[in-house]
C-alpha cells in the first residue's frame, strides 16, 4: 500500500462561507471587473463587482420574500450563463442549497432529482425547460415555484424583494457556517439512479483556496487581469469548482452556453488568460488545425511541426533541448504554432483538463507549442480536484500530486483512496451508500485504479468495476486502450469489450465533423452508416487501434473492432451527462454486433 500527502496551506474558519469574498470585495473595490457578459449583439460587456453583487443581493432578497428558508433546496436547470452564477450565489446568500440539473437531463432524471432533493423552487432558462419541469411536477410535491431566466417574470422576481432590508439579508447570510450544505450534485451515474453528493461551503472553499495557494497560483495570481471563459455545464462539479475558484481569486469570469464549433471563435474575442475544458475540446482544436493544413496542401508541414512540438516537450522533460531541435521549433513557432494559440485567444498560456485522460501525445504537443495543459483528477464526491499537475511540476501522462491538505492512498487491490476537507459529507438521504463509500479510517473509495510514483504523482489506469477478465483469466483495464483510440481525429467514442471472451475487441464510433473532412480528402461520398465496411475507413481506425495496442501486452491488445453506424449519445441513453459511456447500455444495444465479432 502506497500513500502520499501534501501539507495543508489553508485553514477554513468555521464561520466562513462562499459569499464572503464577493461581498467583501464589493465594499473595497466595487468598480473592479468581476465578470463579462455577452450581450445579444455578441459583444462582451464588463460587469463590475458592485453590479454583480447587486444582482446577487436583489435575487437573494427575492428568495427571502418568496419564502425560501435556510436549508431549503432550490434547483437550477440551465445552460452555462451569467444568471446561473448570480442565482447560485443568491441561494447561498440566504442559506439555501443549490441543486443543479443538466440541461440535457431526461424527464426521468429530472423527476428523480426534484423529488429526491425535495426542491422547493426551480430556476430554468426558458419555456422549453419549464415545460419539462411541469411534465414531472406531480412527482415533486414540494415544488412551489418555477422561475425563467428568459422571461419578464425574472425581472419581476428581482423587484419582488425590494421590501427586504439589507440587515435582514445580512442576518440570513451570516447565519451560514462553513459546514452547512452549499449544494447537492447528483452523480450522472453509469448505473442505477443518481446519488446526491452533499457538498458544503467548507468543501468548496478548502479546495479552491488550496489550489490557489498551490498549482493555480501561477495560472491565476501570476497574471495581470486574469480571466476565464466558462463553457462547460455548471451542473458539473468541475465547472462549479472553477466558478468558485475564479471568484475567490478575484479574476474575471465569462460564460458561454456551449462547447460546440462556435466556441472556438469566442476565444479570440474574449481572450481568456486560462481555460478549463475536457480533453475532447483540445482534441478538436488539434484536429481542426490538422485538417485545415491538409486542405490547404500543407499537411506535411503540419505533421512535421507537430512532431517537432512533441519532441521539444519531451526534451524539456529530459532537461536538454538539442540546438537543431530548438531551431526547428523556432521556425514552426512562426509558421504553425502561433496560429493555433491565436485560435485559443492568444492570451492563455495554461489550461486545466479534467473528466478523462488527455493522452501523452496531445499533452506534449500543446506544451510544445507554448500552451501547457495541466491535467488533474477528481470526482463529484471530492468537489472536483484532489490531484493536479502544476506549471512548475508537470509530469505529462499523470494527473499530478495531491493538492495541499489532501492525501492519496493506493489500496492493496490498486484502488485510489482519497482524504481531505474537500470530500463530501455523504449522499443525500442514503446512509447505506454513504457508509459503503468510506473506509474505516475515513478514506473515500473512488472505485478508480491507479498508482503513485516516488514523487507522489498519480496515474489513473481504469475503473475497478470496468476491469475486463478474458476467458484466459487476463485482467484488462479498458481505459488505457480507449483513451488512445479516442485521440484519433476520426474517432468519437470507443468501448472495449471482451469479458469472458477469448480476446479483446472494440466498438468504435466516428466523429461526424472529422468524417466529412476525411471523405473530402479521400474523394468519397456517403453517410457513416453506409460506410462502416469501407476499407479505407477501416484502415484509418486500424491505425488508431495499432497505436493503442502499443501501450499494452499482446494478451491485452485489441484483436478485432467494429465500426458502428451511429454515435453514443445522451439521447440514446448510451452516455451520461458528463460524457461517460454507460457500458451496460452499450453492451445491450449493440449485443448483436458484439456477438458477430466473436462468431466471425
Amino acid at each position: 500500500m502506497r500513500e502520499y500527502s501534501s501539507p495543508a496551506v489553508v485553514e477554513i474558519p468555521d464561520d466562513a462561507r462562499l459569499t464572503d469574498t464577493l461581498y467583501a470585495r464589493a465594499a473595497t473595490e466595487p468598480k473592479a471587473t468581476a465578470a463579462r457578459k455577452q450581450e445579444p449583439g455578441g459583444q462582451w460587456r464588463a460587469i463590475s463587482v458592485e453590479e454583480m453583487q447587486g444582482d446577487i443581493v436583489a435575487h437573494a432578497k427575492a428568495l427571502i420574500n418568496a419564502g425560501v428558508e435556510k436549508g431549503d433546496r432550490v434547483a437550477l436547470l440551465s445552460r452555462t450563463r451569467y444568471e446561473w452564477t448570480v442565482v447560485d450565489y443568491a441561494i447561498w446568500s440566504v442559506g439555501g442549497i443549490t441543486v443543479p440539473i443538466y440541461e440535457t437531463s431526461s424527464p426521468e432524471q429530472i423527476e428523480w432529482i426534484l423529488s429526491n432533493s425535495g426542491a422547493k423552487a426551480v430556476f430554468v432558462e426558458n419555456d422549453e425547460h419549464a415545460k419539462r419541469i411541469e411534465a414531472v411536477r406531480s412527482e415533486a410535491p414540494e415544488l412551489q415555484q418555477i422561475w425563467r431566466f428568459d422571461d419578464a417574470e425574472f425581472n419581476e422576481l428581482r423587484e419582488s424583494g425590494s421590501e427586504v432590508t439589507d440587515e435582514a439579508l445580512e442576518e440570513r447570510r451570516t447565519a451560514v457556517t462553513a459546514d452547512d450544505l452549499a449544494t447537492l450534485i447528483y452523480t450522472s451515474g453509469t448505473t442505477g439512479r443518481p446519488k446526491g453528493c452533499q457538498l458544503t461551503h467548507r468543501n468548496f472553499l478548502f479546495i479552491s483556496r488550496a489550489a490557489l495557494e498551490g498549482p493555480a497560483e501561477q495560472v491565476l495570481k501570476g497574471r495581470d487581469n486574469p480571466s476565464t471563459l466558462l463553457f462547460l455545464p455548471l451542473a458539473h462539479v468541475f465547472a462549479r469548482f472553477v466558478q468558485v475558484m475564479t471568484i475567490e481569486a478575484k479574476a474575471t469570469l465569462g460564460h458561454f452556453p456551449s462547447a460546440g464549433p462556435e466556441l472556438i471563435d469566442q476565444f479570440s474575442v474574449f481572450k481568456p488568460t486560462f481555460l478549463l475544458a475536457v480533453p475532447r475540446v483540445f482534441e478538436k482544436v488539434f484536429t481542426k488545425a490538422e485538417q485545415k493544413a491538409t486542405a490547404e496542401g500543407k499537411g506535411k508541414i503540419f505533421n512535421a511541426a507537430a512532431d517537432t512540438a512533441i519532441a521539444y516537450s519531451k526534451a524539456l522533460d529530459a532537461g536538454q533541448v538539442p540546438l537543431s531541435l530548438r531551431l526547428k521549433h523556432k521556425l514552426f513557432s512562426k509558421l504553425v504554432y502561433g496560429k493555433i494559440t491565436d485560435r485559443l485567444g492568444g492570451e492563455a498560456e495554461y489550461a486545466v483538463s479534467g473528466g478523462s485522460a488527455l493522452g501523452s501525445r496531445l499533452g506534449h504537443f500543446f506544451r510544445g507549442i507554448g500552451f501547457t495543459i495541466i491535467e488533474g483528477y477528481g470526482l463529484t464526491e471530492t468537489t472536483a480536484p484532489t490531484s493536479v499537475n502544476s506549471p512548475e511540476f508537470n509530469k505529462i501522462g499523470t494527473v499530478g500530486q495531491p493538492l495541499p491538505g489532501t492525501s492519496i492512498k493506493i489500496a492493496e487491490d490498486g484502488e485510489i483512496l482519497l482524504k481531505g476537507d474537500h470530500i463530501m459529507t455523504g449522499y443525500w438521504e442514503n446512509e447505506k451508500a454513504t457508509k459503503e463509500a468510506f473506509t474505516q479510517d475515513g478514506y473515500y473509495h473512488t472505485g478508480d485504479l491507479g498508482s503513485l510514483d516516488d514523487d507522489g504523482f498519480l496515474s489513473v489506469t481504469g475503473r475497478k468495476k470496468e476491469i475486463i477478465v478474458t476467458a484466459g483469466g487476463k485482467n484488462v483495464a479498458p481505459a488505457v486502450l480507449e483513451d488512445r483510440i479516442r485521440a484519433n481525429a476520426l474517432v468519437s467514442q470507443c468501448m472495449v469489450v471482451g469479458d469472458n471472451r477469448k480476446f479483446i475487441a472494440a466498438l468504435v464510433t466516428i466523429d461526424p465533423e472529422s468524417f466529412e473532412q476525411w471523405k473530402e480528402q479521400k474523394g468519397k461520398t456517403g453517410e457513416i452508416a453506409e460506410m462502416t465496411g469501407d476499407e479505407d475507413l477501416k484502415a484509418a481506425i486500424q491505425e488508431a487501434v495499432d497505436n493503442a495496442n502499443q501501450a499494452v501486452s499482446k494478451a491485452e491488445s485489441i484483436r478485432k473492432f467494429r465500426i458502428l453506424p451511429s454515435d453514443f449519445t445522451e439521447e440514446s441513453g448510451e452516455m451520461t451527462a458528463s460524457l461517460k459511456v454507460k457500458r451496460h447500455v452499450v453492451n445491450k444495444e449493440w449485443s448483436k454486433e458484439i456477438e458477430e465479432i466473436y462468431n466471425d
